[in-house]
């Protein structure tokens, strides 16, 4: 399976708490809710055409338990993104909990780097990832993500989680999707083609 991160950014890159007040307050953070204002129908079509993709997700622990207080609630009849969640493999990165109770879901053991690896020689199309920003972080520093699909909010917060930390490996990526919402997010899709090539502009 190809590891896909999808994420909800800010112009200066933080991921934290997109989705409301109390997501994530971790380290003080006083902006969670940012991307709500923003929301229209084509950012719904992106995420479930997206999740549609999905044969299995990849959650660290604060998503896992955000979407497991949520989406099982939601009649999968109704709701195609409920439907992916529910009913596939969750693959669940944590130090601290000790079982998980969402139907589908499993704690990852031993070294996560190593399980992901493992997990992304199954079968399949997409291993996905939705915000779990410190899983992301461990996923990149360990040079496991294929593929990003980022929607960049029109949003400057100066603080928070951010996708991309210091001392990561150089890659390259191609740009393989592209669009703009009505209330000017942009969607983007990076598929890793290698390491970035260098020259002198000019020559």
């Amino acid at each position: 399976m190809k590891l896909v991160v999808t994420t909800f950014l800010t112009m200066d890159g933080v991921m934290q708490a997109p989705g409301g007040p109390q997501e994530d307050t971790s380290g003080g953070f006083r902006h969670g809710g940012w991307l709500a204002p923003h929301f229209d129908e084509t950012l719904g079509e992106v995420m479930t055409a997206r999740m549609g993709q999905a044969d299995a997700f990849l959650l660290g622990r604060r998503t896992y338990e955000i979407f497991a207080a949520h989406w099982p609630g939601v009649d999968n009849a109704d709701d195609p993104i409920a439907d992916s969640l529910n009913r596939l493999p969750k693959h669940v990165a944590s130090r601290t909990l000790d079982r998980v109770e969402w139907q589908g879901a499993e704690l990852i053991s031993g070294e996560v780097p190593q399980a992901v690896a493992e997990l992304k020689k199954r079968p399949g199309r997409e291993l996905q990832v939705h915000g779990s920003a410190d899983l992301v972080h461990t996923l990149a520093a360990h040079d496991l993500v294929d593929a990003y699909q980022l929607l960049v909010f029109p949003v400057l917060l100066g603080s928070g989680k951010r996708l991309f930390a210091e001392g990561l490996e150089p890659t390259a990526f191609a740009l393989t999707e592209a669009r703009t919402s009505s209330t000017g997010v942009t969607v983007q899709v990076y598929e890793r083609t290698g390491r970035p090539e260098y020259g002198l502009v000019g020559s």
